[in-house]
């Protein structure tokens, strides 16, 4: 890892391959963490797409939804978002899903937060960029932000100059 963070968000629906792909993602480099986004799956579809992952790679993943299933695998954290907003009782690594600089003021509880949209979305049409790049510096100094919305690896270098720590890509990955 260059300290630059690649994470993945799944599609909200499990998929063929998709164990696979996201133990593929993390072995060869393509993503240092998933996010497991699953709001429309019920906890045993969510719980078998985990159990199919190599154990080795569970400190990789955090969950935006099916929270009780962190401590039962050992995962790396949770994310918080509108559907979920409190994390489990002993879950340390928190993260959490902001749209405004507004919100970007209180993060310091959190080991990160995601930023969206940085630009239009790949994956939700009509998701449209409410951020310029060269408006961003002054509001991520100092904060663990990662950019969210419309990221492929062509943006990093940008997104890098900007402030953020990281980007997040769904679109682009499935």
């Amino acid at each position: 890892m260059d300290g630059f963070l690649r994470i993945g968000i799944t599609r909200e629906k499990i998929f063929p391959g998709e164990a696979s792909m996201i133990e593929s993602y993390l072995k060869d480099g393509t993503l240092d963490y998933v996010h497991i986004r699953k709001p429309e799956e019920d906890t045993d579809k969510v719980r078998r797409l985990i159990s199919g992952i190599d154990p080795e790679a569970h400190c990789r993943l955090r969950l935006h939804d099916h929270f009780m299933l962190f401590g039962e695998f050992g995962l790396a954290g949770v994310h918080l978002n509108r559907r979920n907003p409190d994390a489990p009782e002993g879950c340390i690594s928190v993260t959490r899903s902001c749209h405004t600089l507004e919100e970007l003021k209180d993060i310091g509880r959190y080991s990160y937060v995601t930023l969206s949209p940085i630009f239009d979305s790949i994956s939700k049409m009509g998701y449209v960029s409410n951020f310029r790049l060269d408006e961003l510096p002054a509001a991520l100094a100092g904060k663990r932000v990662v950019a969210l919305g419309g990221v492929t690896p062509e943006a990093f270098p940008a997104l890098r100059e900007a402030g953020f720590i990281g980007a997040a890509m769904l679109g682009w990955l499935w």
